[in-house]
């Protein structure tokens, strides 16, 4: 399979009994940017919106979920493959590596529940679409001047010679509707 069409693959995944499309595009940029400041208030606007969204973050460093003592921790600790806890408000699953590679954001989008859009922190080397998060005094480059899958920068900042749409970080609505025009065009709108 070609670069482009798996590239395609990544950002729309089709159920094919359905017709369901799922929408993938992800805010990227380096540390400190303020991604996760912007998710936070961009998901409220989208869901006010109508659209259903789901998120999926990427660590570079080992966290857990759980806590140590709780039964579903000693489950893990014992060697269960994957432990689910579910209670009246939530249900969570925990999938347990064992030395296995870490998996690819095309595998881990299988195993989300069908929604209108995934928006995806991270996972800056994977082939979805993204939009650039860099703020000024970032003192960092912007890694959409040499990578294709950028559609998008949002700055607090007008930086030179920029052959991208430039959003305004400071504006959640203007995000929201330039995130709603990609999710009815399926490209960057201009």
């Amino acid at each position: 399979m070609s670069q482009p069409a798996r590239r395609a693959m990544v950002m729309e995944r089709i159920d094919h009994e359905s017709g369901w499309i799922l929408k993938v595009l992800g805010l990227t940029g380096w540390s400190g940017a303020g991604k996760t400041t912007l998710l936070s208030l961009l998901i409220p606007e989208l869901a006010a919106r109508g659209l259903s969204v789901s998120t999926i973050k990427h660590a570079h460093h080992t966290f857990d979920v759980d806590t140590p003592g709780k039964d579903s921790y000693r489950h893990r600790e014992a060697g269960a493959t994957e432990v689910l806890i579910a209670s009246a408000a939530r249900w969570v699953l925990m999938h347990e590596n064992r030395g296995a590679a870490e998996l690819k954001l095309e595998a881990l989008l299988a195993n989300l529940t069908p929604v209108d859009l995934v928006l995806v922190e991270g996972f800056k080397g994977e082939g979805h679409q993204k939009i650039e998060v860099h703020r000024k005094g970032l003192n960092k480059p912007l890694l959409c001047r040499n990578d294709k899958s950028f559609i998008a920068l949002a700055a607090n900042y007008r930086p030179a010679d920029l052959d991208l749409p430039l959003l305004d970080l400071d504006d959640v609505r203007a995000l929201a509707d330039f995130v709603v025009e990609y999710c009815r065009n399926e490209r960057a709108p201009s």
